[in-house]
């Protein structure tokens, strides 16, 4: 009962489609006032749709400075694995390694692959151009949210938030099933790892040892968001414009990053997993001591700034996307997510 109630209560484990109700009218206020319902898709003009959804995780990562990014590899779907095992030799891509379907979004079929066989028969069983990366050590995962008003030369970071990975501290005696009980974070998890992960649930760790649970940093899958907003100075700022500025045809964005720390993070010394794109949401707002009263009003101002960009997009000639073609993108992209899902 007590899950229950935190699972309806509390405003970062709320269901996305009850949390997201204020969205809707944030979204349908702009919109009328842009005379557009995908208004904010001139923000973004290299991305179709803006990066609202259904893009290329790939070709966003083409247009990133090389020095950001992580050791990459497009697999095409139905792809022989022997011709994957070659490219990823000639990649220098080895295992542990990342694999996340090319279009997709909130940690959608992302997973840690640790050996070939588990990597051709996931691949096997979504045949469709999955992005492999090689699995990146540094200690340290962040998202840093942008924007930029090219005419005007004014750049800003409205939101940093610091990961923490889902994890628990054994005592010697419990399993890891009851030290996930015992953790109102983890204990959300635990139907996903009955079903991928059944032995690790009757492991028993070690008096003060730590386990990490998942590796991969997504808020669905149990990661802890938290407000790094104190890190945005001078310093951020000017490495992420120098980077940002090398980045055509995109305004507004939110990098996935991992660094060695927040200074490495000030110098611009980090990778890139994945650029999102006007629907990437100021993460620190999941922060448990955030509070969704603030929490909204943030995605009020970001909802803001995007309309304000767009105002400077459509004032320079740059129109949003038709809402034919914008209509006929959200449709193939649901399509292709309901035929992955049934897999």
């Amino acid at each position: 009962m007590r899950h229950w109630l935190t699972k309806w209560t509390v405003w970062e484990y709320l269901p996305w489609w009850i949390a997201n109700v204020p969205m809707y009218g944030f979204w349908l206020w702009f919109a009328a006032r842009a005379r557009h319902l995908a208004f904010f898709s001139n923000v973004n003009p290299a991305i179709p749709l803006g990066g609202a959804m259904g893009e290329s995780k790939h070709d966003i990562l083409q247009l990133l400075p090389p020095e950001i990014l992580p050791k990459t590899l497009l697999v095409r779907g139905g792809e022989s694995f022997e011709n994957v095992a070659v490219a990823l030799e000639k990649a220098g891509i080895g295992y542990p390694l990342i694999a996340k379907p090319d279009v997709g979004e909130r940690g959608f079929l992302v997973k840690k692959i640790t050996a070939p066989e588990e990597l051709r028969s996931h691949l096997e069983r979504f045949p469709v151009p999955f992005i492999i990366q090689e699995f990146l050590t540094l200690p340290v995962e962040m998202t840093v949210l942008f924007h930029r008003f090219p005419a005007e030369g004014k750049f800003g970071i409205t939101s940093v938030c610091v990961k923490e990975f889902l994890s628990v501290q054994g005592d010697g005696v419990s399993t890891v099933r009851q030290l996930m009980r015992q953790n109102p974070r983890a204990v959300f998890q635990l139907e996903r790892f009955d079903k991928e992960f059944p032995d690790v649930l009757d492991h028993i760790p070690g008096a003060g040892q730590t386990l990490l649970l998942e590796p991969i940093g997504n808020h669905c899958r149990g990661t802890k968001f938290l407000n790094g907003n104190h890190l945005i100075d001078k310093d951020l700022l000017d490495a992420f414009e120098q980077i940002c500025s090398r980045i055509p045809g995109i305004l507004y964005g939110r990098f996935d990053l991992k660094c060695a720390g927040e200074e490495a993070l000030r110098r611009g010394k980090f990778k890139v997993m994945e650029l999102n794109g006007v629907f990437g949401e100021p993460a620190h707002v999941y922060d448990p001591s955030f509070g969704m009263w603030r929490a909204y009003r943030d995605f009020y101002r970001h909802w803001r700034l995007l309309f304000d960009l767009h105002d400077a997009q459509r004032r320079q000639g740059i129109h949003p996307t038709p809402h034919g073609e914008a209509w006929q993108i959200i449709r193939n992209y649901f399509r292709y997510k309901r035929e992955l899902e049934a897999r």
